[in-house]
């Protein structure tokens, strides 16, 4: 999610993309809300039937889009590495990403999670409850999750760097992905993801650390690797534009015939484990070629308008919580069906969130971080 750049140019579609993905976080957070799974800050479980399209709606975007965000960080590491050196770009990395994370923990969280210190005084038979001890009951990083794992995966680069050699890898010459090479990394990454489930299953929740998602651990790391192998040798620019027609059929032939029995095969069963294992990895590899070339081909310039959309793509994925729950409180009691609450909290949010964005990125130095 940081601001990505190569040296001497911007590949705007990557900014286009950003941005589409940020808008995605939002109204993912949104789904959540109004859908039927209890894990955002506000929750208003859904009583019509209207819910379970919103968790279809969250389920599909959970199998891809933050690995996609780690691919283009992935993308963007080598060139910063090599620019930077190893300190510098520690150091860079800590700046960016550190700095908003801690203002997350310190000014932003208390605001997201203010609303439910009523129940969890309830929950714990403590009226009385002080707020620091509430806080510290309910420490997590929300969506900051993402900066927390960043975080190790830049660490765990420069470190790898560090022992492999001290002077930059110089790029290979631009050349695609074979189709077997896609193949196979998709079987590794089902396999990967399948096995792993067996030790971290799909709805483990690791506290204190915040990771709402641990079981799509495998993919975070495998796509972050392949967005820093990609760099290198130029993958992104060099896919055909048959890769895109590719990847998009790929994801819809995986989900017509395994979203089914994922949805249906019994809960947390090996069947629906190994389904979903390989399910979530055809899509997500198959949607994000289709993406990656979509938007290069097709959506590779920039005006004015999705300039300043790109620009604090990034402020807005670190602010969104608090306009989230302030917006959803106080329409709280609006009676409408759920998928209706989301479109209303979805159109009053986001250009709430880009406006109190570009409000936060005029502070003093905060271009600095931001």
């Amino acid at each position: 999610m940081t601001v990505l750049r190569l040296p001497g140019t911007r590949l705007h579609y990557i900014d286009n993309l950003r941005t589409a993905l940020t808008v995605l976080v939002v109204l993912h957070h949104v789904a959540v809300t109004y859908g039927t799974i209890p894990a955002w800050y506000h929750f208003e479980r859904a009583r019509d039937a209207s819910g379970l399209a919103l968790d279809v709606f969250v389920a599909v975007n959970q199998a891809f889009f933050m690995g996609f965000f780690f691919l283009i960080a992935g993308m963007f590491t080598p060139g910063a590495h090599d620019r930077k050196g190893g300190r510098g770009f520690l150091r860079d990395r800590l700046i960016r990403l550190g700095v908003p994370l801690l203002v997350y923990l310190v000014a932003l969280r208390p605001l997201a999670v203010f609303g439910s210190y009523d129940a969890v005084a309830a929950a714990t038979e403590r009226p009385d409850l002080p707020y620091w001890m509430f806080y510290l009951v309910t420490w997590d990083p929300g969506p900051m999750w993402f900066v927390e794992v960043l975080l190790v995966f830049a660490a765990v680069y420069a470190f790898y760097r560090r022992r492999a050699s001290r002077r930059p890898v110089p790029a290979a010459a631009p050349a695609p992905p074979s189709l077997r090479a896609v193949g196979w990394f998709t079987a590794g990454l089902a396999a990967a993801t399948f096995l792993w489930r067996l030790v971290v299953p799909v709805g483990l929740y690791v506290p204190v650390l915040g990771l709402p998602t641990p079981s799509h651990l495998p993919q975070y790391a495998a796509l972050f690797a392949a967005g820093v192998i990609a760099h290198r040798r130029g993958w992104a620019a060099a896919l055909p534009a048959r890769a895109r027609r590719a990847g998009f059929a790929a994801a819809g032939v995986s989900s017509l015939l395994l979203f089914p029995v994922v949805a249906l095969a019994p809960q947390g069963g090996m069947v629906q484990s190994l389904a979903q294992s390989v399910w979530e990895a055809v899509f997500a590899v198959g949607l994000i070629i289709g993406l990656l070339t979509l938007f290069r081909d097709r959506y590779a310039g920039q005006g004015r308008a999705a300039g300043f959309l790109s620009g604090h793509a990034y402020t807005v994925y670190i602010i969104h919580p608090v306009v989230l729950v302030a917006v959803s409180t106080a329409v709280a009691g609006l009676h409408a069906a759920a998928i209706v609450k989301f479109a209303l909290v979805a159109v009053i949010a986001l250009p709430l969130c880009w406006g109190l964005a570009y409000l936060v990125r005029s502070l003093p130095r905060a271009d600095r971080v931001l």
